[in-house]
């Protein structure tokens, strides 16, 4: 499988995804398959059999020590002891694979051991409890309760304003290292598109539909997804579950394989929101790189390159996704393959920065935690001045000296549900022989962070108007407040559960 984006995880063990743990370690297979509910499960039935592990060993024909390693979730049974296990404990293969906890102690029991292997109890390095048949109900229950609010304490921690800009900060820098290229997902790209035939060209809905069926899952479109979600994958029954509205600003294949890449990638539920941030990185990361296929996508840009008319438009025509997609991809393959540094934006209207990569060294906005999300940019860059061309058609193009040196920037405008955004590719001056645009006569001149750029006001109008006026800001609410607390921010996982459990009766 590939890997994710590397953490600090990484310092300890080098190959560990980031988002995400081992499968042995969580106690479940590739496929889903929950060794800790099953171990349990196969207990309880030994037992009510009134069955000793000497007896069951010899019935499958296994050693008893090799059960108790499966009846504790750390071994993982091939498929014919499973079918002995079945034949001799009176159940179906499927009975003992999908069936739920027989009672509320086993239920207890499989929720305790699943809190104690996670990272955030073993990082606090107590000692494991093993739920045996002498500890009460009631102990079991004041422990998962426990456990319950440790995770909400950790949630209401990882909500916050700050950690978020953090986080961002960090995974801003981890990407600026790898020159946003990650050759482990590439890799995982290239493999997953062999399996579909894909030779070239835009990825079609029926080869995506076809990537899905040979990952094992099947697709669903319903009319009652909840709001909150664009796709809710149901891992036991192995659907995926989408929207038919063709109103979405999302495309339908990227939200699909988004839902597959999750998948793909070994993603277990995020602990912390650098998890989840990095979790969503790398799933988009991966859905593009399977829109744009890396071979593809670096034999266009190079024909482009040598023809010195590289167009992220032109790269988004070819593969039918959005500008936006276009220019991610772009700061994907750009360095690695080409050879060129460069950094991306996507700003409101207001001025505000909603998204920023760089690793040209120009210089963006930040707070005193590193993070440029929610800076404003000069009002002088290229992102900035394509709201005033009156050409929303054409890419608009302009060189901005700043004290770092001077960029060439391409950009457009595009209308989304908060509003009007810009979203702008630039390069250092040297670099802008390469693209279409280049002969531009456009220039301004930034000197932020100096305040008298264009922060502060002309000295005639402040003269006038310094006190007498007096704004209402538009600044969100969310500013203030934390993040929707959860594993998921701003999924409601009450609604999600009613509608999985809604649908897996259909």
């Amino acid at each position: 499988m590939a890997k994710n984006f590397p953490s600090e995880r990484s310092q300890t063990r080098e190959h560990r995804p980031w988002g995400a743990v081992e499968a042995a370690e969580l106690a479940a297979d590739d496929d889903g398959l929950d060794l800790i509910s099953l171990g349990k499960q196969i207990r309880h039935l030994r037992k009510q059999l009134e069955l000793s592990l000497d007896d069951l060993g010899e019935a499958v024909g296994t050693a008893p020590s090799q059960l108790s390693l499966i009846e504790n979730g750390k071994r993982e049974p091939k498929l014919s002891m499973l079918r002995s296990l079945a034949r001799a404990l009176g159940v179906s293969s499927d009975e003992l694979l999908g069936a739920e906890p027989p009672n509320r102690r086993v239920a207890l029991e499989i929720e305790l051991e699943r809190a104690q292997r996670s990272k955030h109890y073993r990082d606090l390095g107590l000692p494991g409890v093993k739920p045996s048949s002498r500890i009460p109900s009631e102990v079991l229950e004041a422990l998962v309760g426990l456990h319950h609010e440790l995770e909400r304490q950790v949630n209401l921690h990882a909500a916050t304003p700050e950690e978020a800009r953090r986080a961002n900060t960090e995974l801003r820098r981890r990407m600026r290292e790898k020159d946003n290229y990650f050759g482990d997902i590439e890799a995982e790209a290239r493999t997953l598109l062999s399996h579909v035939g894909y030779t070239g060209g835009p990825l079609s809905q029926h080869q995506i539909s076809d990537l899905a069926a040979y990952l094992r899952f099947t697709l669903h479109h319903v009319e009652d997804l909840p709001h909150s979600t664009r796709s809710v994958t149901d891992l036991r029954n192995r659907r995926i579950y989408l929207t038919p509205n063709k109103d979405s600003s999302h495309d339908p294949r990227t939200v699909l394989l988004q839902a597959l890449a999750s998948h793909v990638l070994q993603h277990e539920v995020p602990q912390t929101y650098q998890e989840f941030l990095g979790q969503r990185v790398s799933t988009n990361y991966l859905a593009a790189a399977l829109l744009i296929p890396e071979a593809s996508a670096v034999k266009y840009l190079r024909r482009s390159m040598g023809e010195k008319e590289i167009a992220i438009e032109d790269l988004r025509d070819n593969f039918a996704v959005s500008y936006e997609a276009a220019a991610h991809r772009f700061t994907n393959l750009a360095t690695h393959h080409l050879g060129i540094r460069t950094h991306f934006q996507k700003v409101h209207k207001s001025g505000i920065i909603v998204k920023a990569y760089e690793n040209d060294d120009v210089t963006f906005p930040a707070d005193p935690t590193g993070a440029i999300e929610g800076q404003p940019v000069c009002r002088y860059w290229t992102s900035r001045q394509v709201f005033d061309v009156p050409d929303k058609f054409s890419a608009f193009n302009q060189y901005t000296d700043t004290p770092g040196g001077t960029y060439w920037c391409t950009a457009r405008t595009e209308r989304g549900p908060d509003g009007d955004f810009s979203l702008s590719i630039g390069v250092p001056y040297d670099a802008a022989k390469w693209f279409r645009g280049k002969e531009t006569t456009a220039r301004s001149v930034s000197r932020c962070p100096d305040g008298d750029c264009c922060r502060t006001p002309p000295a005639e109008l402040a003269g006038k108007w310094a006190g007498q006026a007096w704004p209402a800001g538009r600044a969100p609410s969310s500013q203030m407040a934390a993040l929707p607390p959860g594993s998921f921010p701003g999924v409601d996982e009450t609604e999600v559960y009613q509608f999985l459990e809604r649908h897996s009766r259909l």
